[in-house]
């Protein structure tokens, strides 16, 4: 007999506005107090030097914050010319100072060369996992390990300000992108050298930068009601599971072919016209009002559990939210 997990059976994702210092981790526990919630995930760290939005997953929200880790970002940066250092931030120790020569024009030009695709190496001071451990592990034993160049996208990079040594940009990129990474390229191709002495994470997928709440205020929040036990308060933060999701093309299915899929069956969806082998979808139960939410499937073609032509295509299930009967 499975455990009773202790908590509240809480779903959704709470938009944290994570304060200067400090590790995303931390937050998320706090917020996972604070919420007496089951689970809770985050969906991509920001380095103790970082502060903006840090989306907060709770309960089956779970599930889905890997679509919002995959999701474009947006930043508002600081770059310091003239000097390098160990973390390409001002968390590192400097190991490089020279002077800055360039111009304006120079640096605009520079910076905008950035933008299109193209191939970026991880810092070695960055959470990814080489041999099981991250990659920051290493460095600060001062060990150089292999890492692969990465492929990423800087949509957009506007120069905000510019008082040299001084530039501050916003950039609008894809997944995998390490801003660090990106000033410390800006300064070696200028000849000089830069590093991060201000990062601001403004935006992760379309989430809107006004639905944001510090620690602080939520904590206030749960002050104010915990004589009572409340949460409704709080609660009315949360943003629904399946905008995690909602890149996703929608299907609706009847209340029978629901039945299936949270039986772990292949379903056809109300609406077949437009399914495709392989893509995925966000799967809504009609036969409720409004429709919920019941999780991510793909398309298949032939699936053991259906007796059809082979080129008829099902969905089966990928991400199934399990709601519990407090839900």
């Amino acid at each position: 007999m499975a455990r009773k997990r202790k908590g509240r059976a809480v779903n959704g994702i709470v938009l944290i506005d994570k304060p200067l210092g400090g590790s995303s981790n931390q937050i998320l526990q706090k917020v996972r107090w604070l919420y007496q919630a089951q689970k809770a995930g985050h969906t991509g760290a920001l380095d103790p030097l970082a502060t903006g939005m840090l989306p907060v997953c709770l309960g089956e929200a779970t599930k889905f914050s890997q679509y919002l880790l995959d999701a474009d970002k947006e930043y508002e940066v600081t770059a310091r010319l003239g000097i390098r250092t160990t973390t390409s931030d001002a968390d590192g120790e400097i190991v490089e100072e020279r002077d800055v020569s360039c111009s304006e024009e120079e640096v605009r030009a520079a910076c905008l060369s950035f933008l299109g695709s193209s191939k970026q190496v991880p810092s070695m001071f960055s959470a990814l996992k080489y041999q099981g451990k991250p990659l920051y592990h290493y460095a600060r034993q001062g060990i150089e390990v292999p890492r692969e160049a990465r492929d990423i996208t800087i949509f957009e990079l506007e120069i905000t300000r510019m008082a040299l040594p001084e530039v501050d940009m916003r950039v609008r990129c894809s997944k995998g992108t390490y801003i660090r990474s990106l000033v410390d390229d800006i300064g070696q191709q200028l000849g000089c050298g830069a590093y991060v002495t201000r990062l601001h994470r403004t935006k992760v997928a379309d989430y809107p930068t006004p639905n944001m709440i510090s620690v602080e205020a939520l904590e206030a929040m749960v002050e104010q009601n915990i004589a009572e036990r409340e949460y409704e308060a709080i609660d009315a933060l949360l943003l629904p599971m399946d905008t995690a999701v909602k890149s996703l093309s929608a299907v609706e299915l009847s209340a029978a072919e629901t039945h299936r899929l949270q039986h772990g069956q292949s379903v056809t969806p109300l609406q077949t016209d437009n399914l495709a082998e392989g893509q995925q979808y966000r799967i809504y139960d009609s036969s409720t009002t409004p429709a919920r939410f019941l999780g991510v499937g793909e398309g298949v073609c032939a699936p053991k559990d259906q007796k059809a032509p082979a080129d008829q295509v099902f969905v089966a299930p990928r991400r199934s939210v399990v709601y519990s009967a407090e839900s």
